[in-house]
């Protein structure tokens, strides 16, 4: 029975992280740390970018949220929340950097209505090149308003 209560933990942890992307994608990116995610959304040189900082914060709280699920007893769920956060990560890396912006060169077509719906709202995220002005900004969700609306 623990097990299953860890697996929702860690599934619940996931699907939170959503929101929790959200709410920094809106208010910290494109607010005061948007000196780190303005080169996301502007052509720069190299593979790397400044907006990567972000991954490195975010696998640093999954990082010490498995830890302290490790080491400090009573507080085992942390280490199924880190494991949530770590599974959020994976999905946004596949979602976002190799089939949305292919960082990594692949081949692959959006087939489903989600797929295409997902892609079309992070294409017209990076139509706006500023820090204002900016829509759609969850990762793995995006209002059924994008699936017809224009690039």
């Amino acid at each position: 029975m623990e097990l299953f209560w860890n697996i929702l933990i860690a599934i619940g942890t996931f699907f939170l992280m959503e929101a929790v992307a959200w709410s920094t994608h809106k208010y910290i990116m494109h607010g005061w740390l948007w000196s780190w995610h303005e080169d996301h959304h502007n052509h720069h040189p190299g593979f790397f970018e400044k907006n990567d900082y972000f991954a490195v914060v975010f696998a640093t709280v999954a990082i010490s949220l498995i830890i302290a699920g490790l080491k400090i007893p009573g507080f085992e769920f942390l280490l199924w929340m880190g494991v949530g956060v770590t599974g959020y990560g994976i999905f946004y890396f596949v979602f976002h950097d190799v089939i949305v912006h292919r960082r990594i060169k692949i081949r692959f077509v959006a087939r489903s209505r989600y797929m295409k719906r997902m892609m079309r709202a992070h294409y017209i995220h990076h139509k706006v090149h500023t820090k204002r002005g900016a829509q759609a900004f969850g990762f793995l969700y995006a209002p059924k308003k994008f699936e017809k609306m224009k690039m």
